[in-house]
This record gives structure tokens, C-alpha cells and sequence, in this order.
């Protein structure tokens, strides 16, 4: 059985996401405890936090996937798959058709297969949500234009501002979700833009890339001082700009936006006390609802394309069931092979040549009695004819 087990922005904001992924990594790892679970994938991104889990010792009424909190969504089988599928297509991102998400899949595709926690099963649906994902982007106009989180952060700055003109900019964190950020930024006509990265190199290379300017993690209080606009996308485990920290630098802040897209957050609250106007993943929502609409009807293509290779899917996955039953039937005709062409062989011994023709002859034969029993145990699959599924698995099985 597949198992989405997740939260997500859809149905919680920034701070029930951060407490209720802790809840979600506890639930696994009682489930990992009581069931020794091999196979899973973990994707955790600033709006969501998800594992696929592959267990056929799972079922529907599992008492630890009961009674859970109501931010904790939990789907089985073809609904998580789809879920899965949607999602790399960018349709159940907060920003519709951005295409960070693809690449955050097959990174955590990556990392599982890595670690030995991606077998044959999740390998199957995770290739092909990624390839959906491709599919998509490469036959709709889902993400025409310039469409991230990063991007949407920028746009919020401005409305606040009215513009970035002139304006000084510093982005903390230079990892993927800042370089987004970096790239929107390029196209304003800013005063000054500084990068602040806890590995300085990764820094240098990102404000190369702008035109800007890179500062070391420790120098950060003093340009916070001096700036206008503060974007932080790190992915540090708490809060690196807090309102104890903006106080030791003694300064007014009343005229500093801030926006914080990290999960868990970079940015305390409290630094609105001192009049620092502050946003994060929540407050673009609105921003998301009109990027949505104007997207309407590239979303109803990528649906289509969803839908077809979701059933091409179902079929490969209706193929692998009888997989091992024709591997049992294919070694079983071949050890009847051998052990009858020995039998002929010693027979003909006399006869030049007989070992050839002989082990042709009968590798022609089981091939081609192979082929019809296979085809048609391949059309039994596809059309979920379970009653000669299971008698070619009673009649071919192994001992």
C-alpha cells in the first residue's frame, strides 16, 4: 500500500506547519518502529512537509494513522499517487505551475535512493511523477512568465514600497530559494543588493551574479542597520533575526520590510514591536490566488495530461504484479529445457554438430511458447482478470 502522509499551506499556515511537521516526523517514526518501514520518500519544502511511505503491512484502519490532528492529511493508494502527480506539475503549489517544486522532488527521490529507502515501487511512481511534471511544463504554459515564491516575494515588497528604486536590499541565504529571490531582484533598479550566506563562497558566487555585493554572516547586524528591504530564505532550525538582535544594533526600523519565506522561520515575530513591518509565507497567499486565476485554463491541460499517464502508470504497476510470476515460469521452462537437451545430447552424441542444433532447436521452442503465455497473462493484468492471475501464480509458481 502507498501512504501520503503530509501538511501543507492549503489547510495551515506558517506556524502550524512548523509544529505539525514535528508531529509528522513522530507518527513515522512509530510507524518505521512498528512496522520497520524500507521504503519511503521525505519532502519537506517551505510549504509542505510530506513522507510517501510503501508498506503492504499498512492497512486502511492503521490505529496510528488514527484520531490524528486535523492539520495532518493522510491519503492511500491512487489519491496519493495523484497527489504526487499534481504536485510536480505545480498544481498544488502555492504559486501554480512555479517550478521549484520539480526539482525538490527529484532531490528527495535522490536522497532516498541514496540512503537504500526507494525501491522498486516508489522508484516506479516518483520517475513517473517527475516525468509528468516535465510533461507538462513542456506541452502547457503553465509556467509562462517568471513564477517562484522568490518571485512573489519581490512582488510583495513593491506593493508595500511602491518601489524598489533605489532602494538597498539584503538577502540572507543564498541557497536555492535566494537565488530566486536574487533573480526578481536583479530586475529592479536598486540602489545596492547584499548577500549574507553562512558559507561565504556560495555568497560571492550569488552576488557575483546580480551585481551586488557579498557580506559575511558575522558582519550581518551591520547592514541590517542600513537597509531598506530584508528577504531571509535560510534553512537554519530557528529564528536568525530576532528583536533582541535588532535592538543591540540600535537603530530605527520603522521604515524596514521585512519578508520571511523560510520553514521554519528565519524571522521572529517580535520584530514588528519595534515597527519592522514583516511577512512571510502567509502573507502571500493573496499573491498566489491571483497568479491561480490568470491559470485557469493552462491547469485544465496539465489535468488531462495527469490523468492519461496516471492510468499509463496503473497499467505498468498491473505488469510488475505478474513480474514474478512469468520469472518463475521462464525459470521452470528453462530447467525443463536443459535437463531434456542433456538428455538428447547423450543420445546423439555421434552425430556431428547435434549440441548446436539440439540447444537451438529447444531455446526456440520455450521461447516461443513463452511469448503466447506471457502476452496473454499481460492482457489478464491489464484487464484486472484476477481469477487467471492467480491460477498461473498457483500453476507456475515456485515451491
Amino acid at each position: 500500500m502507498i501512504i501520503n502522509l503530509r501538511v501543507d499551506y492549503t489547510i495551515a499556515d506558517i506556524e502550524t506547519m512548523e509544529n505539525v511537521s514535528k508531529d509528522i516526523h513522530a507518527i513515522f517514526d512509530r510507524l518505521q518502529d512498528k512496522y520497520d518501514i524500507d521504503e519511503y520518500v521525505e519532502i519537506s519544502t517551505c510549504n509542505r512537509n510530506e513522507f510517501y511511505i510503501h508498506n503492504d503491512c499498512f492497512d486502511f484502519d492503521e490505529p496510528l494513522l488514527d484520531n490524528l490532528n486535523d492539520n495532518i492529511i493522510v491519503e492511500y493508494g491512487d489519491d496519493a499517487i495523484m497527489h504526487l502527480l499534481r504536485m510536480t506539475s505545480g498544481l498544488e503549489s502555492m504559486i501554480v505551475g512555479e517550478d521549484q517544486i520539480l526539482g525538490q522532488v527529484k532531490d528527495s527521490k535522490n536522497k532516498s535512493t541514496k540512503e537504500h529507502h526507494c525501491g522498486d515501487v516508489l522508484d516506479a511512481i516518483f520517475t513517473k511523477a517527475i516525468h509528468v511534471g516535465q510533461v507538462v511544463r513542456n506541452k502547457t504554459n503553465i509556467n509562462r512568465g517568471f513564477v517562484s515564491i522568490g518571485s512573489a516575494a519581490v512582488n510583495l515588497a513593491e506593493n508595500y514600497l511602491g518601489s524598489l528604486e533605489d532602494k538597498v536590499v539584503l538577502v540572507v541565504g543564498a541557497g536555492k530559494m535566494g537565488k530566486l529571490v536574487a533573480k526578481s531582484l536583479a530586475e529592479k533598479n536598486l540602489e545596492a543588493i547584499f548577500v549574507a550566506n553562512r558559507t561565504y563562497y556560495v555568497a560571492v558566487k550569488l552576488a557575483k551574479d546580480l551585481g551586488g555585493e557579498a557580506i559575511l554572516f558575522d558582519d550581518l547586524n551591520e547592514y541590517l542597520k542600513n537597509a531598506d528591504v530584508v528577504i531571509s530564505a535560510t534553512a537554519a532550525p530557528h529564528p536568525i533575526i530576532t528583536k533582541e538582535r535588532l535592538e543591540n544594533i540600535d537603530a530605527d526600523y520603522n521604515n524596514l520590510f521585512m519578508v520571511d519565506i523560510a520553514n521554519p522561520r528565519d524571522i521572529s515575530v517580535d520584530v514588528k514591536e519595534l515597527g519592522v513591518k514583516l511577512c512571510n509565507i502567509d502573507d502571500l497567499r493573496e499573491i498566489a490566488q491571483l497568479n491561480k486565476e490568470h491559470r485557469k485554463e493552462e491547469a485544465i491541460e496539465a489535468e488531462k495530461i495527469i490523468d492519461y499517464e496516471f492510468n499509463l502508470l496503473k497499467e505498468s504497476f498491473k505488469i510488475m504484479e505478474i513480474e514474478g510470476i512469468m520469472a518463475n515460469l521462464r525459470y521452470s521452462m528453462e530447467d525443463i529445457r536443459r535437463r531434456e537437451t542433456q538428455k538428447a545430447i547423450l543420445k546423439l552424441a555421434d552425430v556431428d554438430g547435434s549440441v548446436k542444433i539440439l540447444d537451438k532447436l529447444t531455446n526456440s521452442i520455450v521461447n516461443k511458447i513463452f511469448y503466447d503465455i506471457n502476452s496473454k497473462l499481460k492482457a489478464a493484468a491489464k484487464n484486472e482478470d484476477e481469477e487467471i492471475i492467480r491460477a498461473a501464480e498457483y500453476i507456475f509458481g515456485r515451491e
